[in-house]
């Protein structure tokens, strides 16, 4: 699979460009999948294609496209967007200028009329003046709805153009010949011109400031990443650019330092900030043998590593890499919007044309034909999309961002939509509500057994296993230094356990069906196993040539969260369902210490996806919690799947969502910001919608019969910039969301 291509786009002015655009991605041979975000104006692209052909299907569509390969990149985009926001600002200046005072002056009564030569010259000039507006601080309307046309499209800047155009075209016109209409008639808009043009350009302004608040997240991440790292080479110690640090390099790291690539630590120890990992402020001891990863804080004292993952392949950037294709995603919900703003210009084009046919052809009186032009430049004006296809992108992106804070990585727009809607929640049992050590408690041995023995013969069997239970008997082997035994015909048993030979003996390590399926006799350890189980312990039996010799029982602690957590999840509304390949005993036994609902004990690893679709098949919505490795085919198959773990162990490719803290309430506060971010998204879209259905009425005149009210085209120019501002707004209220508040 190709790494995906981020292209930086412009000339997108609204919502129904998005469509135009990921149209013309999708032209070219090779695209997969392609998203365009139009709150960041980026597409992100998978499949095998070369980015000049991506580029110039772009262009052809009347837009303009640059790929961002990196963090230089992102700089460069950055500086780009407040050049531009630096440029709108004078624009909507300029334009201020020239419209305000001619609205201040006309309202007291001081402008001439078009009576005599000298009124109609002073408008003349008022004229070409706001020609200049046009051309200055609307040029850019005129020249993308030029594109869009040229492309048989209709987009926002099409109907600013047409709205300010019919202005400016019907004041000219008035001024050349006023006897065309009738007296009452005779009326100039030089001034709607202008002062539409301001507050659009001074909407859009702010818009992009406040968007850039947005994607603070990714900055902070970016951040993090440090410039330069102390190596060791040939003895001498040298600071270099971190783009020349090679794999299996020594690096020194000083108090207060920041690690520069991701190693295991060769010599000393000391306490690491892994808050931009976890989320969690406490910091993590470090010994020999230990991971340490890039972006990372080191405390105190001073210690050696090596580097493992460099460049791209560092946790950080795979982080940052997550994070801003997640934020770049589409939810259903985004999905649904696109296709209502690709049919909405053109909508409001008819409607415009309607307005002006229904003043003309039912409404009576002198000003009719004025009538008829203000309510349809009002229409065209106030009638903008942008709130509209801000409304999801722009929430999805401070979602995600504030997400990532508290150490829960998301992978798209999907699983940040449905995590909310979850009504159950599997967990599996070892390292997930466990700690996922587990250690040997108790060894119990038969007729000529002794414990030592015992623990010999099974850690060689185990040896070749790599289950977390074997891995327990094998340290408990090693920690009383023993030797291991020649092993011969070793085979894994899936969900049962392991058979080998030792000195010409066939020897049997596993759970009861193992025992039972061999027909081994285990009754003399039945009453012991049993309570063992009740103390959450996993029994593991032991047979020697066809006859039981004992068993070696393993725990595995609970985590000290996990209860909290799973209370959590049933204060907001979740099932909690415990899935598990241990015995069900002892998953009984731990289900009752923490309040899980539902045991589903003894599956196989591969049959723990069948589990979670049977639950499905009862309509339930399900999230599935796991290692993120063992769990995969589960995780897949969930509605969401979660993939637990901590720092640099933790498989981010394996589910929608990584929780990088080893606790089960990262789940819930994932829960959480769905339900804020959906929340936020509904609020986003409601108010558009209002907007645009009051809104469009009123401009059409619908309160004039009734009241003799129309609504002025300035009024519609500063309620159309202040509808995106508003939604903008309204999605950076989520980073004050704090998901964690209710612990």
């Amino acid at each position: 699979m190709t790494a995906a291509t981020r292209l930086s786009i412009s000339g997108m002015s609204c919502a129904g460009c998005v469509t135009s655009v990921e149209d013309a991605i999708n032209s070219v041979a090779g695209v997969s999948l392609a998203s365009v975000n139009f709150a960041e104006h980026t597409a992100t692209i998978e499949g095998e294609v070369n980015t000049e052909s991506l580029v110039d299907a772009i262009r052809a569509a009347g837009y303009d496209a640059a790929q961002l390969t990196g963090a230089e990149d992102e700089s460069e985009k950055e500086a780009a967007e407040m050049e531009h926001y630096r440029q709108l600002l004078k624009k909507a200046v300029l334009a201020g200028i020239v419209g305000v005072p001619q609205f201040v002056f006309g309202m007291a009564g001081l402008l001439p009329g078009f009576d005599d030569a000298g009124g109609r010259l002073f408008w003349l000039g008022i004229g070409l003046l706001t020609v200049f507006v046009l051309v200055y601080s609307g040029g850019h309307f005129f020249s993308g709805a030029w594109k869009s046309a040229k492309n048989h499209n209709a987009n926002m800047d099409t109907l600013i153009a047409l709205g300010t155009g019919t202005a400016w075209l019907y004041s000219m016109v008035i001024i050349a010949d006023p006897t065309l209409v009738p007296s009452m008639a005779q009326h100039a808009y030089f001034e709607a011109a202008a002062i539409i043009i301001a507050l659009i350009n001074l909407g859009a302004a702010l818009e992009m400031r406040a968007r850039g608040k947005t994607s603070e997240a990714i900055k902070r991440l970016i951040g993090l990443q440090a410039k330069t790292a102390r190596v060791i080479r040939d003895g001498v110690e040298q600071d270099i650019p971190i783009e020349d640090v090679g794999l299996d390099e020594t690096l020194r790291v000083r108090p207060g330092e920041r690690i520069a690539v991701d190693g295991i630590l060769i010599e000393g120890h000391s306490s690491v900030d892994e808050s931009m990992l976890s989320g969690e402020p406490v910091p993590v001891q470090k010994a020999v043998g230990d991971e340490v990863a890039a972006g990372t804080i080191n405390k105190m004292g001073s210690f050696l590593f090596q580097a493992k993952r460099i460049g791209k392949d560092t946790l950080l950037s795979q982080i940052i890499e997550m994070v801003r294709t997640a934020q770049s995603s589409k939810p259903a919900i985004g999905r649904l919007v696109d296709r209502v703003s690709a049919v909405f210009v053109p909508s409001v084009l008819i409607v415009s044309v309607l307005t002006f046919l229904a003043w003309i052809n039912f409404a009576g009186g002198d000003q009719v034909t004025t009538f008829a032009i203000v309510t349809t430049m009002t229409v065209l004006i106030i009638a903008c999309p942008c709130a509209l296809g801000l409304a999801t992108p722009i929430s999805i992106m401070v979602g995600v961002g504030k997400a990532a804070e508290f150490g829960i990585l998301i992978r798209n727009g999907d699983a940040l939509q449905l995590a909310g809607k979850l009504d159950t929640v599997i967990l599996d049992k070892t390292g997930t509500v466990t700690e996922g050590r587990p250690s040997v408690t108790s060894i119990l041995v038969l007729d000529d057994w002794n414990e030592d023995q015992l623990l010999q013969w099974g850690a060689s069997l185990e040896q070749g296993s790599e289950h977390p239970l074997a891995e327990a008997i094998v340290i408990a082997a090693k920690e009383k230094n023993m030797s291991f035994l020649e092993v011969e015909n070793f085979a894994a048993i899936a969900g049962h356990g392991v058979e080998a030979s030792i000195e010409a003996k066939t020897v049997l390590i596993g759970n009861r069906k193992l025992m039972n399926d061999r027909n081994i006799d285990i009754s003399a350890l039945d009453a012991a196993a049993h309570e063992l189980t009740l103390q959450a312990q996993t029994p593991m039996f032991i047979a020697v040539g066809g006859k039981a010799a004992g068993l070696i029982s393993v725990s595995d602690a609970i985590k000290p969260d996990s209860m909290a957590a799973i209370k959590r999840m049933h204060d907001i509304g979740l099932k909690v369902v415990l899935l598990t390949g241990d015995n069900r005993e002892t998953a009984n036994a731990v289900a009752r210490q923490v309040g899980i609902d539902e045991v589903i004990a003894e599956v196989l690893p591969q049959d723990k996806a069948d589990k979670v679709a049977s639950l499905q098949a009862r309509g339930e919505r399900v999230g599935m919690v796991g290692d993120g490795i063992n769990d995969a085919p589960a995780l897949a198959r969930a509605d969401v799947g979660f993939a637990i773990g901590s720092g640099t162990d933790v498989a981010i490719e394996s589910a929608d969502i990584t929780l990088m803290r080893n606790s089960l309430n990262g789940v819930v506060d994932a829960v959480a910001i769905s339900k804020a971010t959906v929340r936020n998204i509904k609020q986003n879209l409601f108010g558009a919608f209002i907007y645009n259905s009051l809104g469009i009425p009123l401009a059409a005149g619908v309160l004039y019969p009734l009241m003799g009210i129309l609504l002025n085209p300035m009024i519609a120019g500063a309620a159309m910039a202040m509808s995106s501002l508003t939604v903008v707004s309204n999605a950076n209220r989520l980073r004050l969301f704090n998901p964690a508040g209710e612990r």
